[in-house]
């Protein structure tokens, strides 16, 4: 029983890091299975068909609207570089009969350009997909809402900004219609977003750290109970 004692402070200093390391290896299992049902959701969502845009959309679905974009009220959020040329996501918003007006990503344009940007007026459908609003964070970059340069997509902060409190709070994100230019501007997305799913590494990691700290635990409570009293 005395050699037992020897093992009480070890073990209760190994089991809060085994209990960790058992919870982010279980988080991390929830993980994987979020992100796997968003990808298979993403997908399906892309190869259906689009709908029509409710009012109370489902994030990450096909949808389209139709009406008439503002053009004179564009924004650009964000930050992108593309083949060594900086530019910025550009949002207009779309005015809707009998609906909130809705910002429209319409795509990617460089910040500095020479060449006209295709301005469609009149009627128009969009067909795209839905993307919930952010909140700017601690870090995020401050907006310049007098310049129209935006570094978080918050419709509530950018439909005011572009004198249009009432908009919807979602954004659609324009899909490129088939046999757009490759250099058309804007550029818009031609596929959903398809977000890494590395959880499965990160399962196998911490379950592994927790099986080889069980291992060289027991091994070391073997030997150590093995020694002779002093």
């Amino acid at each position: 029983m005395t050699r037992w004692r020897r093992l009480i402070l070890p073990v209760l200093v190994t089991l809060p890091v085994l209990a960790i390391l058992i919870g982010l290896g279980t988080w991390q299992l929830q993980r994987l299975h979020w992100k796997t049902d968003l990808l298979a959701h993403l997908a399906a969502a892309q190869a259906g068909p689009a709908q029509p845009l409710p009012a109370n959309p489902q994030p990450w679905t096909k949808v389209f609207a139709t009406g008439r974009f503002l053009n004179d009220h564009e924004a650009l959020v964000g930050l992108e570089v593309r083949n060594n040329v900086l530019g910025a996501n550009l949002l207009v918003p779309l005015l809707r009969q009998d609906a909130p007006p809705l910002l429209v990503n319409r795509g990617w344009v460089p910040l500095e350009r020479d060449k006209r940007l295709n301005q469609p007026e009149g009627e128009v459908r969009v067909e795209g997909y839905v993307r919930p609003g952010e909140s700017a964070g601690m870090f995020s970059a401050t907006d310049d809402p007098a310049g129209r340069r935006f570094y978080t997509l918050d419709p509530a902060v950018i439909g005011p900004a572009l004198g249009l409190p009432d908009a919807a709070p979602f954004v659609l994100v324009a899909l490129a219609p088939a046999g757009l230019p490759p250099d058309a501007l804007p550029q818009p997305v031609r596929n959903f977003p398809q977000p890494p799913n590395n959880h499965l590494g990160y399962v196998v990691t911490w379950y592994g750290l927790a099986l080889a700290l069980v291992g060289v635990f027991s091994t070391w409570a073997y030997r150590r109970l093995k020694e002779p009293e002093a």
